[in-house]
């Protein structure tokens, strides 16, 4: 009886795996307590547990007892009805936790619409349940034709599109936990095909440990973000912790005039979210 459940359980996160097919070459060379220590830092089998008992569930349903169940997380939001229930927006938003915060803005929109897609890193795409919701976007490669194109699609749909336009976890600097350079792309295909966007601004931070270890490898001169590979052991310190999440009112892709460039008009965008905790509720152009 045993030996049949373990045979129906799958190993939806697999660093040993992942090591053999993407570093074939370095592979062998890979000392067997690297991997070990390496599956403990991203809670391979905690993972691999939840993800098992979860993943009949349909995708708003696993939202929800991810955050809710497994992470204990309470969640808050400010100015909702800045959310319309219809209509081609881009919610843009920062990126402080690097995994909670994804999905609880993906379980926030989902109260009001069902109909969205997320722009993700394509290693997300590999977690069952909620790979629906995701249009990939490599960033650890050049975006190929039919990338370029799956966008373009999406772009030109009825669908809210999510997106983190700096593309990274936020970092810590000079003056606190803030974001890295906001990409224009947000921008572009927000003037090109039309539609509002909608800021929005989530709280949290990451450990200590993961900012010096960033800061650290930066130092060094290493340009592999080796820090990453420690989110989701943060995402496991998020663990009964509030996330605030913050709405502004929405702002029309007709205020991206050329008196600033697109790149311009991202790093007004990318300040204006980092006000609306405080009450800056509209976009000052």
């Amino acid at each position: 009886m045993m030996e049949e459940q373990k045979e129906s359980e799958r190993n939806f996160l697999d660093v040993d795996s992942v090591f053999r097919k993407k570093g074939k070459k370095i592979y062998p060379y890979i000392p067997k307590f690297i991997i070990h220590y390496l599956e403990r830092v991203v809670h391979q089998d905690e993972m691999n547990e939840a993800l098992n008992r979860l993943h009949n569930l349909d995708v708003h349903d696993f939202l929800k007892e991810i955050l809710l169940n497994e992470f204990k997380v309470n969640i808050h939001t400010q100015n909702f009805d800045y959310l319309p229930a219809e209509g081609s927006y881009i919610v843009a938003s920062n990126h402080p936790l690097g995994g909670l915060d994804g999905i609880a803005l993906m379980h926030v929109v989902g109260k009001k619409r069902k109909d969205f897609k997320f722009l993700a890193n394509d290693i997300l795409m590999e977690l069952p349940n909620v790979k629906e919701l995701f249009v990939p976007i490599n960033k650890h490669g050049r975006n190929t034709y039919e990338a370029v194109r799956m966008l373009d699609k999406l772009f030109s749909s009825g669908e809210a599109v999510l997106i983190f336009p700096a593309g990274l976890v936020s970092r810590k600097q000079k003056h606190g936990i803030y974001d890295l350079q906001w990409k224009k792309t947000f921008i572009s295909k927000a003037i090109k095909y039309r539609r509002d966007i909608i800021p929005v601004h989530i709280d949290g931070q990451n450990s200590r440990f993961f900012y010096n270890l960033a800061n650290w490898r930066k130092r060094l001169k290493i340009k592999a973000n080796i820090e990453m590979l420690y989110l989701p052991d943060e995402m496991f310190k998020q663990k009964n912790k509030n996330i605030t999440i913050t709405f502004g009112e929405p702002v029309s892709y007709t205020t991206f005039t050329n008196a600033l460039t697109h790149q311009q008009w991202a790093d007004q965008m990318k300040e204006h979210v980092y006000g609306l905790p405080k009450g800056q509720l509209k976009f000052q152009v």
